[in-house]
């Protein structure tokens, strides 16, 4: 096995060290610098950080009781991977937030915001066209992200961001499902229609419809990955 990336964290002297190796944790997880079932030693993360081991062991706690981390009897801590019932969860959840993210989006978004989603589109599409996943993905989140803004509703943007990173390590793969990220970009087009129309409902049903094909790509992939093994 190839040696993964040394993690490294950002000194801010005007934020708690507490924080930074938390975040540093979780990026490394989300990115997957941090792999599904590896195991998490909180001497050498600490080394590897240039921190103690009380922070280290404050974030893995944390990050244990958001579901990025498995602690097992007798044996530690493990980059959590996602089964059949967290995936189930995580989406059935994310449909509600997003719907009410356009819907409130729809009501509230401001001209320049829904110009900027429609660029985004373009840039998704061009990117699509090129078959560019990393840059489609990197587009795709920052589409999100607009809507999100658009909504008004700092609280909802910092709970979908929890829900979206938990599955974020996994996009990639989802993506290269074969279509998908052909439907993904209709379904985008039809989010932005309604919200650039005003369209509360329509809006939430097109978010929720994305949501639960994004669901079942999800699926897709763990299926197969499942068959080959």
């Amino acid at each position: 096995m190839s040696e993964r990336k040394k993690l490294l964290i950002k000194l801010d002297s005007f934020r708690p060290l507490g924080d930074m190796v938390y975040e540093s944790l979780r990026d490394a997880i989300v990115s997957q610098v941090l792999a599904p079932g590896e195991r998490l030693m909180e001497t050498e993360l600490a080394e590897e950080m240039g921190v103690s081991r009380t922070p280290v062991r404050e974030a893995i706690r944390k990050l244990e009781l958001e579901g990025y981390i498995v602690m097992l009897p007798r044996k530690g801590a493990y980059v959590s991977g996602l089964s059949i019932k967290d995936i189930n969860d995580v989406f059935e959840v994310r449909g509600a937030l997003e719907a009410l993210a356009s819907g409130l989006a729809a009501a509230r978004a401001t001209q320049d915001e829904i110009e900027q989603m429609e660029r985004d589109l373009v840039a998704e599409a061009a990117h699509f066209e090129t078959s560019d996943l990393l840059k489609t993905i990197e587009v795709d989140v920052k589409f999100h992200e607009m809507i999100y803004s658009a909504s008004r509703n700092t609280r909802l943007q910092g709970l979908i961001k929890d829900l979206r990173d938990q599955v974020q390590r996994f996009r990639t793969t989802t993506l290269a499902v074969p279509g998908r990220m052909k439907f993904a970009l209709e379904e985008h087009k039809m989010i932005v229609e309604a919200i650039a129309s005003g369209d509360i409902q329509g809006a939430k049903d097109a978010a929720r419809e994305h949501i639960e094909s994004a669901e079942n790509a999800f699926l897709e992939v763990i299926s197969y990955t499942e068959g080959k093994e």
